[in-house]
């Protein structure tokens, strides 16, 4: 092989000086993250629209008796409440705390701290009295409360129903022949 030929096949080797000046030509051809256009929020009402933390999911217990139903709201884990409502607290009369309306009146207003608080979606847990003595079916408010849930726009995810159920328990009242009529 000749001289010539060995000086074309090898790369021709940069001085360090000229290795900085290309990098820095390069550095100034591309635009800098400072310089681009910051990205604007649109404004609503003259206030600047907050990012809520999206995602987030809870647990709403709705315990309907045919005296009262009780709607409470709680993170995903059960541990922090977030809301709670009854149908208490929207009639005066006692006899109208498990009415659909008072369900659905209180439901409204839970919805609204839901969303205030940043929740996307619930879990709901549906429980009727249950037990050795008490009814296995809920009240009428659970059905009227659930409905405005989901017209409300927040996500259903499941409904389960965890009404206590007897296994075997206490031994009923009567005696050993029973009740005598």
């Amino acid at each position: 092989m000749t001289k010539e030929s060995k000086e074309k096949k090898s790369p021709k080797k940069k001085k360090p000086e000229e290795r900085v000046e290309e990098k820095e030509e390069a550095a100034e051809e591309t635009p800098k993250a400072a310089e681009e256009e910051p990205v604007e929020e649109k404004e609503v009402k003259g206030e600047q629209r907050k990012k809520k933390e999206s995602g987030l999911w809870g647990i709403l217990n709705i315990y309907s008796s045919k005296n009262n139903t009780i709607l409470h709201a709680t993170d995903i884990t059960g541990a922090e409440t977030i809301s709670i409502k009854s149908g208490g607290q929207i009639v005066k009369s006692q006899r109208e705390e498990s009415s659909p309306y008072a369900a659905m009146q209180s439901a409204l207003r839970l919805v609204k701290d839901i969303k205030d608080k940043g929740f996307e979606g619930v879990h709901i847990r549906v429980r009727a009295p249950g037990g050795h003595n008490g009814p296995r079916y809920p009240g009428k408010g659970a059905q009227a409360a659930i409905r405005v849930i989901s017209r409300s726009g927040i996500h259903i995810g499941r409904i389960e129903d965890v009404t206590p159920l007897p296994y075997g328990g206490c031994r009923p009242k009567g005696g050993k022949r029973g009740r005598r009529v």
